[in-house]
C-alpha cells in the first residue's frame, strides 16, 4: 500500500483548513521581531526585539486570539497576502510553500517533534529582547540583526547536534 502524502504536499496554501494553516507555523518567532524599513531604499531592517506580546521563552505569542487588540499592526498572515510579506523569514514554512519549496527537514510538521525549530537553531527563543524596554522605538535599532534573515530552510537536521 502506498503512504499517503501530506497535506501541505497534497494541498495549495488556499485549501488548506485552518488548523492545517496554522500547524505550518513551526514557532521560529522570527516574524514576531521588530522591523525597520529604510526610507531611501525600501530595504527591511530586522532586528533582535520582539512584540510586546512574544514569550521570548516559548517562542510564541501571548495572546495569540486577540493579539491585534493589543498590537492593532500586527499582521494577519493569509494565504492571499503571503506574497506581498517581503520580510517573512526565507525558512518560513507560508512563504516556502508558496513559492513551490518543500517544508525544511526541522520542521515540527516532518519531524514530529514540536521542538525541532529550536534544536535546529532556527529559532530565536531567548534571543531577544522586548520592544517594551525602550523609550524611544528608534533604539531597537541597536539591535540589527541582518543575520535572522538568511535562509535556514535548506539546512540539514540531525537531531543529535
Amino acid at each position: 500500500m502506498m503512504a499517503r502524502k501530506p497535506f501541505w504536499e497534497t494541498k495549495s496554501l488556499n485549501q488548506m483548513t485552518v488548523p492545517e494553516w496554522e500547524s505550518l507555523c513551526d514557532g521560529c518567532g522570527l516574524c514576531c521581531l521588530v522591523r525597520f524599513e529604510d526610507e531611501d531604499t525600501g530595504e527591511i531592517i530586522p532586528t533582535r526585539v520582539h512584540c510586546q506580546l512574544f514569550d521570548e521563552h516559548r517562542c510564541s505569542c501571548k495572546d495569540y486570539p486577540n493579539r491585534r487588540k493589543t498590537v492593532p499592526d500586527c499582521i494577519k498572515l493569509t494565504p492571499h497576502n503571503i506574497e506581498t510579506l517581503e520580510w517573512m523569514p526565507p525558512s518560513c514554512a507560508y512563504r516556502r510553500l508558496h513559492e513551490g519549496k518543500t517544508l525544511p527537514d526541522w520542521h515540527p510538521l516532518v519531524t514530529g517533534d514540536p521542538d525541532s525549530t529550536h534544536k535546529a537553531g532556527v529559532s530565536v527563543r531567548d534571543q531577544t529582547v522586548s520592544e517594551l524596554s525602550f523609550e524611544d522605538p528608534e533604539d531597537a535599532l541597536d539591535f540589527v540583526a541582518t543575520d535572522l534573515m538568511i535562509d535556514k530552510g535548506d539546512q540539514a537536521y540531525d537531531p543529535e547536534d
